[in-house]
């Protein structure tokens, strides 16, 4: 659980904001009783918190009276990186069928990498599929590599960073999902540092340099189309 916001900041939105965050990992939704002991609060607090956050269909009160996530968050993040998401979707979807892979595309977000749209080939066979707002480490995986790799080199980093820093992309395989390899490229943004890499990933039958190429151009071409 996040540590409490300072003094200086609202505590009512910290706790409003923590509650979507456990709420979030709870899909099957939560009771009262049982957000309150996840905030370390009271009852009546989290109705306080939930009346809200209901009005603004963040949450939702389902049939067996837990508390779930509602639709409003999905319009809130449809405006998160529109431009980018706008620009990039295309060109993962051909990237997707033209390799057979799931393509996706990564953002930066502090020490961590967030997925905001994972593109499957339009093929009638099996997939590998993200969920939309997966984090994890910049230090772990294809994409978060290529952000880091996009860095001026660091003490300490790993190797697997500085190998992709002088191809021009990275490669891993079984650190975001087993079994899995993914190829990733930074996109370009002129002026300042990258914060989105783009990314095909797949189980078997792609050879990782053979892969690279296309997932390059495919990210220079979505950085031309943002910065022409």
């Amino acid at each position: 659980m996040p540590e409490p916001s300072p003094a200086t900041h609202s505590q009512t939105l910290d706790r409003g904001l923590r509650a979507l965050e456990v709420l979030a990992t709870h899909p099957d939704g939560l009771s009262v009783s049982e957000l309150a002991a996840a905030l370390e609060t009271h009852r009546a607090a989290v109705y306080r918190l939930l009346g809200p956050l209901g009005d603004h269909h963040l949450v939702r009160r389902a049939d067996d009276g837990r508390f779930v996530l509602a639709p409003g968050l999905i319009e809130l993040a449809a405006g998160v990186q529109r431009r980018l998401t706008e620009a990039a979707a295309p060109v993962l979807q051909r990237l997707a069928d033209q390799l057979r892979a799931t393509t996706a595309l990564t953002v930066r977000d502090g020490d961590e990498a967030v997925m905001i749209l994972a593109v499957i080939p339009r093929e009638p066979r099996i997939h590998l599929t993200y969920r939309q707002g997966m984090r994890h480490p910049l230090t772990q995986g294809a994409p978060g590599h290529a952000l880091l790799a996009a860095l001026p080199a660091q003490p300490g980093e790993d190797e697997e960073i500085a190998q992709a820093r002088e191809r021009g992309y990275s490669i891993t395989t079984g650190q975001l999902l087993p079994g899995a390899t993914g190829v990733a490229v930074a996109l370009a943004a002129p002026g300042h540092e990258p914060e989105a890499s783009i990314s095909a990933v797949w189980i078997t039958g792609l050879d990782p340099e053979a892969v690279a190429p296309d997932v390059v151009a495919a990210a220079r071409e979505i950085s031309a189309s943002l910065w022409s």
